[in-house]
């Protein structure tokens, strides 16, 4: 998950008033579906009103920065018969709707091409602006369809989960898998997908005992095991960690290169767990 969530922190203080983090929207105000209208009727004027001049739009592709008109020209050039849009999540946070969702777009010779969309709408005087896209155009991992698996329980101790499974390890000779994240973060719950996933979860079981440690609502949660395991948060999450089962750091990221699982292949993750996993005794 990038750090384009306190960008929009700063936008909400600027130009509206901030709603209680985590309030689930039940009757959106912002006009998804006319942004969506706007696409089928290949409308590019009225399409480029949904994006926020001032301050501008900030658009990610695929992990890149783009200007505004890489969206609109994106969709614009796919000319859909159809998008349908499944949500997974539509909530308030940091002052803006963040609105996740998975369109399954039928093009013109009837092909589909799946698009994975994370919007963040605000509104500006009376009007709603796209204030943020991340988008990821034919993802190859398996994308959720909610986010209510409890990956991150508010109750856990991870110091106690750590000690727990570092005991396992060093009767199993494997090492630890440490998953920093956090339940609101789409990419921690797709990353955890494919660490399940039937490509992945042979290499992920033989090889460690993972642990998943909660970051909260504000990164601020277990900041101790932060600074034990050497996680650059400013990278954004989900951040993993290899350590031995006497709890030394083989390898933590640091370049925030699993941040956005979402476009991420299960061959780069395989190549990963295969490289740090417990070296085999001659």
């Amino acid at each position: 998950m990038t750090r384009m969530s306190r960008l929009a922190i700063v936008v909400a203080l600027v130009f509206g008033a901030i709603p209680a983090w985590g309030q689930t929207a039940d009757a959106s105000p912002f006009p998804f579906e006319q942004w969506k209208g706007a696409i089928l009727a290949q409308d590019a004027a009225t399409l480029k009103t949904f994006y926020s001049t001032n301050p501008t739009a900030q658009v990610r592709v695929n992990s890149v920065m783009h200007d505004t008109d890489a969206d609109t020209s994106f969709w614009l050039a796919l000319k859909p018969r159809s998008i349908d849009a499944e949500v997974v999540r539509n909530t308030i946070r940091h002052g803006h709707y963040s609105f996740i969702f998975r369109a399954r777009v039928t093009l013109p010779n009837g092909q589909i091409l799946n698009v994975t969309d994370d919007q963040s709408w605000q509104q500006q005087g009376d009007v709603w602006r796209l204030i943020a896209v991340e988008r990821t155009d034919a993802p190859r991992l398996k994308q959720p369809s909610s986010m209510t698996e409890n990956i991150y329980p508010d109750d856990a101790d991870a110091h106690a989960e750590i000690k727990e499974a570092e005991e396992r390890a060093a009767r199993s000779g494997k090492r630890l898998l440490l998953v920093f994240g956090a339940n609101w973060c789409f990419d921690c719950h797709v990353i955890d997908l494919a660490f399940r996933s039937p490509e992945l979860s042979p290499v992920v079981v033989a090889n460690y005992e993972v642990v998943h440690v909660d970051l909260g609502p504000e990164e601020e949660k277990n900041a101790a095991l932060v600074a034990q395991y050497e996680i650059p948060l400013k990278k954004g999450i989900p951040a993993l960690a290899i350590a031995d089962s006497d709890g030394k750091l083989v390898v933590s990221q640091k370049n925030g290169e699993f941040e956005d699982a979402r476009g991420l292949t299960a061959e780069v993750l395989a190549e990963f767990l295969n490289r740090w996993k417990p070296r085999q005794p001659n």
